[in-house]
């Protein structure tokens, strides 16, 4: 059985590896979500940033991609996911079904947050809007996190309105 991984925040545009194949898709009950503290990527443990993960969300839908890992490298990536998604264990890793735009349905591995987590949090936008502004950790500004994944998510014409929302906010927060 093929590995696939289902990016929906930083794997979209920065997947660690090559993939065999990407197709979109589609996750039912769960939502992306800025909330996810991060102390160590995109914030510190003093000042932490925001990251998205994946929260469960009855009727909830979240678009993204599923990326086919080579079967060469599965060992070699699932090494690497885990290093990277599991550093804090505020992620969980948990195998999920996607639905393509095809209506195909794929098994992929997907890094879930753990609602019982420290560093589970749910913040309004104008918060989240301001950590975001200010926030650096071990792979830089939490800005760039966010202008990236916007910019892969316009690509793929992925519609999220909360994150375009939080594009525009934390622009005007910068410009003043």
């Amino acid at each position: 059985m093929a590995l696939w991984v289902f990016g929906y925040g930083s794997l979209l545009w920065d997947p660690g590896f090559t993939p065999a194949e990407t197709v979109k898709a589609c996750l039912h009950d769960y939502h992306r979500s800025f909330c996810m503290l991060s102390i160590h990527h995109r914030g510190s443990e003093d000042d932490p940033g925001l990251v998205l993960a994946l929260d469960a969300q009855s009727g909830g839908r979240c678009t993204g991609v599923a990326f086919r890992v080579a079967e060469a490298e599965e060992a070699d990536v699932l090494a690497m996911l885990r290093e990277r998604e599991l550093i804090s264990s505020a992620y969980y890793e948990n195998t999920v079904p996607l639905v393509t735009d095809d209506g195909d349905t794929i098994e992929a591995l997907a890094y879930i947050i753990d609602r019982d987590h420290v560093q589970y949090c749910q913040f309004d936008l104008e918060k989240q809007a301001r950590i975001i502004a200010h926030a650096v950790g071990g792979r830089g500004p939490n800005t760039e996190y966010l202008f990236n994944t916007a910019a892969h998510l316009d690509e793929l014409a992925i519609r999220d309105d909360d994150v375009s929302w939080l594009v525009q906010r934390v622009r005007a927060l910068q410009a003043t």
